[in-house]
């Protein structure tokens, strides 16, 4: 007897006991599931539950109870089915040994002397069977305290391991607090030594000093000898001399340097092995001069002097080595000879190294730090193709511009050459203008002082001044502003061919070049014939002369425009030249904003340079490359290859299942047997991932945001393509086919397609979290016939049998993530795998094995007869089956032949096949039988046949009566509801689906008695009641149980058949991994229904009848010959577990062993906090905005760390760690893997399931981030976060807390912007925020978000702190000129009169002017506000008067909602209105109502009036109404409606209209909170009875 076939092989590890299962008059003790997915049996887990928490005592987990306690626990099947299983392995070979036993009838007559022998033998075996029996206990037994023995043996000495350790690390840490005492201690003695080298001090000064500026002149002498073209921006004499100048050693006093202070620190150590002896001690002697000792090692031919930027390291370090500051004696060192010089010059600088921020100089100036985030500038457009100026950036003045930026000279070395500029002028991609940005300043210095010249009157050109060709004068251009022009070509009067000069009254026109911008334009001037003086005006009015004194001004001025050319881009078709469409993408890409400018070499005079333009969003730095976008979009193309510069963001690759384990998945794509891709249906992420992207690219699209479009998709990027369906998937760019077209590859699906760049866009970070779900898979088993291409014929029928079905797939090997992964495939239903789809192929002689395999290895074998045993006699099983189901089809095809108006519910009550029609809630819900749909097909034909031409017939109808009722236009079965009353409308159930619909008597017909009856059944789900305490269904769970299941075919089994309805039933559906869910479960998960309460009795009970039954239930069946036979039930939509029948049939793969990981415990601290500044005002730059408004800054100097800590992380961090299970309740600090797949420091902030939320400490930013991108380790721990938190001074936000709008502003404006703050009070923790006092270009923040009602200020503040750091008094004192201003142009007017109401019952007449729906319209009473007189005139005689004179009146310039104002009618004449809304932006439309008609109107400003005061003296003469005693119809069988208001058709409407002509009398039925009244026509009848009778609207 195997060890399995016992059923006490299986113990708990808690108490050793064997499980058992539950007998008839024995209670069993079953194995239960813990939520950690420990199993302990049922007796431990009652005795160690305490108030219905049970910790778990491997883990310690808690686990809360269910509310029928332990016995509600989950019951662990696998153990059970083990027990199970074995106990029926031995009842079969008992019953085979007692088969065996019974004797032939010939033995009986020969042997009947030895009938006692059986009896021996049966003895014999029990016998042995105890014994067997008793061995396998006291295995188990002695299992277990081998188990108890070696699991304390393990925990004594890991508990005495770490005693030891503890005591180890105490007392070392006793002997190290010791030393840093004492290092304290000495270390605060030094801080005296400073003011002993205050002449070194001032010498080494004066030497970094010249170090300066020698480094300085050597990077601009680098930068002109790489760029000639340079020269022009530099004084290049000045330059030389600085690097010439000779180096006097006489003036440098090096005997004031020592190579120390005598002062030394001696270490002596004693025995190393048991004991340690230390001693530290303080050594004072006298210091030696220089001169004294030559240092070690010293060479006189060379020079040991560093490089400027070595120096500014060695500065910054907070100690040096004495030997690191020697100097080269004079007397060895020869400094005057041309050598020397030479050599020191080589020697000080081999390269340029990039500097630090903190070694800048003091004066620079602190606005040309940051690199701007969008600068909007003026673009001049003037599209002139033969616009060729024969001046460009060769005439710029370089001394002025190497005179500014000598202080941020430095700056720009650390861009290496990149600058920022702004696109003013373009011609073609080879020829357009730049203005950098860093000259902003200067340009607009420039421009005030032109425009202050212009207006001088020595500025006006005379009769007697020349305009000469290349001479330089001012040109009025845009917005009336002045600016300096080059004279390109001068035109005589009775001239054809250009002059060199010409007189300024004979000036025909003149073509100028825009030095300042890049713009050519022609003037052409104006004057009579003869006329000098009209001709001398025209030309002033356009040009100003330069005289010489202004030359002079404008000399420390250089031209702002440098002529650039896009570098190797030529245009897309030579012979035609540059099309206009390269200029007009060119200009929509670059804009208006700063773009990078990156020079790369000289042409004749222009610029060859790449211009990139910022991402839009944060999270991708990949910039946007102008030439590669015109080359994508085919306006041009590269005569040299261009390589990319940047790396493509890739998606994390596809996990690989493990070998020879069985999963379930759906094989998304195929291209062959040996290429196609699959996903597996355990992975539920991939709904939600979906889900997600159509909300977040649905809403971009509609809200038509830019920030995310594609420009020029690069091939391997990573982005979001909008397929066929119009919906967003994930995928990477793999080519160009041209014509604006990319092929893209949808990594979760693995099928590829071409679309347009339009329908790509970029992908944001939270989608990099999942990895690729579509895995790449081949057939491993089979090869095509021919051994190398596979047929279209095999592709097809692999097609079939597996595309977008449920497979069971198993990996038979491990290959690299770039190969295919090679699987065996199996067609799978609800029981498991069917077929290998490999064989089929193969016996379609489509494929053939590899290596002559066989088809008998169809599934993986295992050894799993003891666990997957066949149940008793299944060939006879099966074989009944089958004739006993051809039986019941053949006598259910019979009785459908039948007709059967009325349902009648099979023998049979589970597992019915079923279609749910209709739903109210999960209490009530229609189902139709799927076997009853051929009757149901019938019974429409019968009664459309019955009823298709048939007259209205007068009938009472009265409730439950039977009715054939014309809905949606098909007739069909109905039964009334209630007693049709006078308005002719009756609801009507319909009998074969369930819902109820309102019908007009006119669509129904009296139903003759043979068709009464309905194929719909009511029922509702049991086990279940609504959750929170509720009597009836909420509305959520009655709308999220109609969504899933309305028309959805499921699996119903009656739990009772009564005669009562609804009838009692459980309902199972198929989820989208096609595996059947039970909906009540369902609805208890989502927290919409709670489980129905049941006595505990009751449960086990339960559970001991469904225990004593066998594992295959048998249902007597009538055979052929009338016997009974025995047959297997209908398959449960359930997945059972697979059975191995007594033939050679496959078995399933073995299932994956269970394992348990245990977490393991971290525990990190935080990082240090940050080094806050002191009070005063500095300068920070903002690197994020968090959602409570704190602002997230780093300091200059903190800027610099950034780069340098960077660096030091990734260069530690080569290979990720490995990833484990760990404890986030101690994890403090953390390591991140951000989005770019660089290493960041971070602060973990909340768990939040398989996410965590983390802070970058040294960034600010948050976010939800998966775990396994978290690490519990700590980055770089001595360096402290580098981001501190700011708060604003003196200010409350609107309802005590930031609004999501107000931060939106924030980030607006604050975001990657360096801004000045004044420091008003430090944080008491220095982990808390600074309150600040935060300016933007000299505006307080603060109060610009009062000034926007984001916030108030606090005056409480500044009185309670009166030795606070106040804001810059400057900035609140401002000297405003207001003398001469005029005031407001517009009156502010009220609103209009309304008139007076008439009282309730007062009728009068009145006549309708404008009509929005039948029951909604606009009136005028014919007494009363028509007569009312404002200074002896009425309201139309007013009107006239002004439209007689209308021009006299303004245009409205001013536009709140409800202004008054007089608009213009279509009549041409202009009418009293109110603004009600703008409509348009592009051209401005607003929408008007014109208050004494009620009508709206959309009117360009143009036709709007300023309304004069007098005319809201006379009150609005439309009412508008609400006419009663009538409604829209429920059902509306019109087909045209109203779009504003789709109850009512279109016919209604108009009827209406008609009948309101006329003379009407209406009469108040109600003043609140509507006017409402009813309208009577001359008849003194209700105006709307003709639309009832109609049937175009119903009575209230």
């Amino acid at each position: 007897m195997d060890r399995g076939d016992s059923p006490s092989a299986v113990i708990c590890t808690f108490c050793g006991e064997p499980f058992i299962l539950p007998e008839d008059e024995v209670d069993g003790n079953l194995p239960r599931v813990l939520l950690c997915g420990h199993i302990y049996c049922t007796s431990c887990l009652l005795s160690i539950e305490c108030d219905h928490v049970i910790r778990c005592p491997e883990c310690e987990v808690e686990s809360t109870i269910p509310e029928g306690g332990v016995f509600s626990l989950q019951e662990d099947s696998r153990i059970i089915g083990l027990i199970y299983t074995a106990k029926m392995n031995k009842i079969k070979r008992a019953k085979n040994r007692r088969r065996n036993k019974l004797p032939s009838p010939t033995d009986m007559n020969n042997h009947t002397v030895d009938m006692e022998q059986p009896a021996d033998i049966e003895k014999i075996e029990r016998t042995v069977d105890e014994a067997l029996a008793q061995a396998a206990e006291n295995l188990a037994q002695l299992e277990h305290i081998h188990e108890t023995l070696t699991t304390g043996l393990a925990e004594q000495v890991k508990r005495d391991r770490a005693r030891l350790e503890m005591e180890i690390k105490q007392a070392a840490d006793k002997a190290s607090h010791a030393i840093q005492k004492w290092k304290y201690v000495q270390l605060n003695q030094l801080t005296k030594l400073e003011a002993q080298f205050s002449i070194s001090q001032a010498e080494v000064c004066c030497v970094e000093e010249r170090m300066k500026a020698l480094g300085i002149a050597m990077q601009m002498a680098r930068e002109v000898r790489r760029v000639p073209f340079l020269e022009q921006y530099c004084t290049l004499d000045k330059v030389l001399e600085t690097l010439q100048a000779p180096v006097d050693n006489q003036s440098f006093n090096m005997k004031c340097i020592t190579m120390g202070c005598g002062v030394s620190c001696v270490f002596k150590s004693e025995g190393l092995n048991q004991s340690l002896s230390l001693s530290l001690k303080m050594e004072v002697s006298n210091p030696k001069l220089l001169s004294e000792s030559p240092p070690k090692g010293h060479q006189p031919g060379n020079s040991t002097r560093k490089s400027p930027w070595q120096h500014a390291e060695d500065r910054n370090s907070n100690f040096t080595p004495p030997s690191r500051n020697k100097f080269p004696t004079p007397q060895k060192q020869d400094l005057e000879s041309p050598e020397a010089r030479s050599s020191l010059l080589q020697g000080s600088s081999l390269g340029p190294r990039p500097r630090r921020r903190s070694s800048l100089s003091p004066h620079s100036s602190t606005s040309d730090l940051g690199t701007p985030d969008v600068i909007i500038e003026e673009v001049l457009d003037g599209r002139q193709e033969h616009a060729v100026p024969p001046t460009g950036p060769e005439l710029a003045n370089d001394k002025w511009r190497i005179h500014r930026r000598r202080k941020n000279q430095l700056f720009y070395n650390k861009r290496n050459v990149t600058q920022w500029v702004v696109v003013t002028h373009i011609v073609n991609p080879g020829h357009f203008y730049v203005r950098y940005v860093a000259e902003k300043r200067e340009n607009e210095a420039l421009s005030k002082m032109i425009n202050h010249i212009c207006c001088r009157d020595s500025s006006l050109f005379t009769s007697s001044d020349i305009v000469e060709t290349g001479s330089v004068i001012f040109v009025k251009g845009k917005e009336e502003l002045w600016f300096r022009a080059n004279v390109v070509q001068v035109l005589r009067n009775g001239c054809v061919t250009p002059v060199r000069t010409c007189l300024v009254d004979q000036l025909a026109s003149i073509r100028v070049f825009f030095i300042d911008s890049g713009l050519t334009e022609s003037f052409a001037i104006q004057s009579e014939e003869g006329a000098s003086e009209s001709s001398l005006k025209d030309v002033n009015n356009h040009l100003r002369k330069v005289d010489q004194s202004v030359n002079v001004e404008l000399s420390h001025f250089s031209p702002q425009a440098i002529r650039c050319s896009l570098k190797d881009l030529v245009p897309y078709d030579l012979t035609k030249g540059w099309s206009e469409q390269a200029q007009v993408q060119f200009q929509s890409v670059v804009g208006s904003s700063a773009v990078e400018m990156r020079p790369l070499g000289q042409d004749r005079n222009s610029l060859l340079v790449d211009l990139r333009k910022a991402p839009m969003n944060q999270s991708s730095d990949v910039p946007i490359s102008v030439r590669e976008f015109l080359v994508f979009i085919e306006v041009a193309r590269f005569y040299s290859p261009v390589k990319l510069g940047r790396k493509p963001l890739l998606y994390y690759p596809a996990v690989y299942p493990k070998s020879n384990i069985e999963l379930n998945a759906v094989v998304s794509h195929i291209n062959n047997p040996a290429d196609f891709y699959i996903q597996l249906v355990d992975n539920m992420e991939s709904l939600l991932l979906s889900a997600k992207l159509q909300d977040c690219y649905n809403t971009t699209t509609v809200a038509g945001d830019d920030n995310l479009n594609v420009y020029c998709p690069v091939i391997g990027q990573a982005y979001v393509a909008r397929f066929e369906d119009k919906l967003w998937y994930r995928a990477q760019v793999i080519g160009h086919p041209g014509g604006r077209k990319v092929e893209v590859h949808y990594v979760d699906f693995g099928n590829k397609n071409v679309l347009s760049v339009s329908d790509l866009r970029k992908i944001k970070d939270e989608f990099f979290a999942l990895p690729v779900m579509a895995i790449h898979c081949c057939l491993s088993d089979v090869i095509p016939l021919d051994g190398e291409t596979w047929s279209e014929a095999c592709t097809k029928r692999f097609i079939s049998l597996a595309h977008q079905k449920l497979v069971t797939i198993v990996a038979t090997g491990n290959v690299p993530k770039t190969q295919p992964l090679p699987v065996k495939l199996f067609e799978s239903d609800l029981n498991g795998p069917i077929a290998n789809i490999s064989e089929l192929l193969v016996k379609d002689e489509l494929a053939c094995f590899k290596g002559g395999l066989k088809s008998k290895a169809a599934v993986p074998s295992g050894d799993d007869s003891t666990i997957w045993d066949p149940p008793l006699e299944p060939g006879l099983a099966v074989g009944s089956g089958d004739a006993s189901d051809k039986k019941i089809n053949g006598e259910q095809n019979k009785e459908q032949l039948e007709f059967q108006p009325l349902l009648k519910l099979p023998a049979q009550l589970k597992d019915l096949k079923v279609r749910v029609s209709h739903v109210n809630s999960p209490s009530s819900f229609y189902v139709q039988l799927t076997q009853y749909d051929s009757q149901l097909k019938r019974i429409c034909e019968m009664v459309k046949k019955e009823y298709a031409h048939t007259e209205l017939e007068d009938v009472v109808w009265k409730a439950d009566m039977y009715c054939a009722a014309h809905i949606n236009g098909v007739w069909e079965r109905g039964q009334i509801c209630s007693d049709v009353t006078s308005s002719n409308i009756a609801e009507v159930t319909r009998c074969d689906h369930g819902n109820t619909v309102k019908l007009h008597v006119s669509n129904m017909r009296p139903l003759p008695s043979f068709l009464m009856g309905s194929l719909a059944l009511e029922c509702t789900l049991t086990d279940i009641r609504p959750a929170g305490g509720r009597s009836t269904w909420t509305a959520t769970a009655c709308d999220l149980f109609s969504y899933y299941l309305t028309g959805a075919s499921a699996v119903m089994t009656i739990k009772e058949l009564t005669d009562e309805r609804p009838l009692p039933v459980t309902l199972c559906c198929s989820n989208k991994m096609g595996q059947f869910v039970s909906i009540a479960d369902f609805l208890v998960s989502e927290g919409l229904a709670l489980r129905e309460r049941k006595p505990r009795d009751a449960v086990v009970q339960k559970n001991k009848e469904t225990d004593a039954q066998p594992p295959v239930s048998e249902t007597q069946t009538d055979g052929p010959g009338g016997d009974k036979t025995n047959t297997l039930p209908a398959p449960s939509p359930v997945p059972l577990p697979l059975l191995s029948s007594l033939d050679a049939t496959p078995t399933p793969p073995k299932p994956a062993p269970r394992t348990i990981m245990s977490a393991e415990k971290v525990n990190t601290q935080l990082y240090h906090p940050p080094e806050l500044p002191c009070l005063g005002r500095i300068q920070i730059s903002v690197s994020a905005i968090g959602d409570d408004g704190f602002i997230y800054a780093r300091t200059q100097n903190a800027e610099c760390q950034l780069e340098q800590l960077r660096e030091r992380i990734q260069q530690s961090m080569k290979t990720l760690p490995r990833q484990k299970l760990y404890t986030w309740k101690s994890v403090l600090g953390c390591a991140v893997i951000g989005p770019d797949m660089l290493w960041y420091r971070g602060q973990l902030l909340e768990v939040l399931g398989g996410h965590v939320k983390v802070q970058y400490v040294d960034y600010g930013l948050v976010e939800n981030i998966p775990m396994v991108h978290v690490y519990p380790m700590l980055l770089c721990d001595d360096v402290p976060q580098l981001c501190m938190p700011c708060q604003l001074h003196n200010i409350n936000p609107v309802g005590d807390r930031w609004q999501w709008d107000a931060v939106a502003l924030l980030r607006e404006m604050l975001l990657n912007r360096c801004v000045d703050i004044q420091v008003m009070e430090l944080p008491t923790d220095p982990r808390g925020p600074l309150t600040v006092e935060l300016f933007l270009d000299g505006l307080s923040l603060s109060r610009i978000l009062c000034h926007l009602k984001h916030a108030s200020m606090d005056l409480t503040v500044s009185a309670q702190k009166g030795n606070s750091v106040m804001s810059p008094a400057f900035l609140d004192d401002w000297d405003v000129e207001i003398e001469g201003l005029r005031g407001l142009e517009e009156p502010m007017l009220g609103p209009f009169i309304y008139p007076n109401l008439p009282q309730k019952g007062e009728q009068f007449q009145v006549r309708v002017k404008h009509l929005l729906t039948p029951n909604e319209l606009f009136l005028w009473p014919l007494e009363g506000s028509a007569d009312v007189e404002v200074d002896g005139e009425t309201l139309e005689e007013a009107l006239n008067r002004i439209n007689e004179n209308i021009n006299d009146l303004p245009q409205l310039t001013s536009f709140p909602h409800g202004t008054p104002c007089l608009a213009e009618y279509s009549d041409g004449k202009y009418y009293r209105a109110k603004l009600i809304e703008f409509t348009s932006v592009e051209p401005v439309l607003i929408l008007v109502q014109h208050v004494d008609f009620g009508s709206d109107d959309t009117l360009p400003t143009s036709k709007l009036r300023q309304m004069p005061a007098k005319l809201l003296e006379f009150p609005s003469r439309a009412l508008k109404v609400k006419v009663a005693g009538f409604k829209p119809p429920s059902v509306n069988r019109q087909e045209d409606v109203l779009p504003y208001s789709p109850k009512w058709s279109v016919k209604a409407t108009m009827d209406m209209i008609d009948l309101l002509h006329g003379s009407i009398t209406a009469s108040v039925v109600a003043q609140e909170p509507e006017l409402k009244v009813l309208l009577y026509d001359e008849n003194r009848e209700l105006v709307h009875l003709p639309l009832v009778s109609c049937g175009l609207a119903e009575l209230e």
